[in-house]
């Protein structure tokens, strides 16, 4: 797909880092695991409205799912599509462990320290979303569940979280689609159940180019009848904000 679309962004953020960006609707995001190991946690917002947010119990209900990979979208708590995962090279994503915070990190890899390690030290997800999202004006209370990339967490019968440390492997790829404007914030921060006894600095690429166009049988669209009024739900949002509509003719359920 990238090599017949010109790349409109690409940049690499490295390991323990945190970013954020506006991506507009009908923008495809790659995102790289450059070294194998890597975890991006991400968060979504809409960008005019920040009360509406990523919602990972409604994404994961209406899709009948605990885990999310190619075919899944993304919701927000207003029942519309942040966007699509169009290719899922690792075919897991997690969705349930959130991010580790000072004292877990503390705990695992030794106390963090800016003035003694600069840009080497140990930064928490915790925080770094927390950065992030103070740039657009929210605060604690505004970071809901969020996704972490690259990472697996199973269970057994029991009930108990399994980390698979060899989950994503060197140039595993994950393409998310928007479907409507979206603030995305992501770090790159170790995942809270990693088992390394190093902190892992894991840099992944973000690559943005131009979405191709929705067909009728897009993969994500008829992944679920619930999908489909999600995008219906799109529509009509994108037609009271005056953003330009395309889309299948779709049979739009209730």
């Amino acid at each position: 797909m990238l090599a017949r679309q010109e790349v409109i962004f690409s940049d690499t953020l490295p390991g323990a880092a945190h970013w954020s960006m506006v991506v507009p609707k009908g923008r495809t995001v790659r995102f790289k695991d450059l070294e194998g190991g890597a975890n991006m946690s991400v968060l979504f917002y809409n960008p005019t409205n920040p009360l509406e947010r990523y919602n990972a119990p409604d994404t994961l209900k209406c899709q009948h799912t605990f885990k999310l990979t190619t075919g899944n979208c993304l919701y927000s708590d207003m029942g519309r599509i942040f966007c699509s995962i169009v290719r899922d090279d690792t075919g897991w994503i997690d969705t349930v462990c959130g991010v580790a915070n000072k004292q877990k990190v503390a705990q695992k890899w030794g106390e963090r320290d800016y003035q003694t390690e600069r840009n080497r030290w140990k930064q928490n997800g915790y925080d770094a979303l927390l950065v992030e999202v103070a740039k657009y004006g929210l605060g604690k209370r505004d970071l809901a569940a969020n996704l972490n990339l690259f990472s697996k967490v199973s269970t057994d019968e029991l009930g108990n979280l399994n980390y698979d440390p060899q989950h994503s492997k060197a140039d595993d790829c994950i393409e998310l689609r928007f479907e409507m404007d979206t603030l995305v914030v992501m770090t790159t921060c170790p995942h809270p159940l990693n088992p390394s006894e190093i902190y892992p600095y894991k840099p992944v690429e973000v690559t943005v180019f131009e979405s191709e166009p929705m067909q009728e049988s897009d993969t994500c669209l008829n992944h679920r009848e619930e999908n489909k009024r999600g995008f219906e739900n799109n529509r009509r949002y994108a037609s009271t904000v005056g953003q330009t509509v395309e889309s299948p003719t779709i049979n739009h359920c209730c």
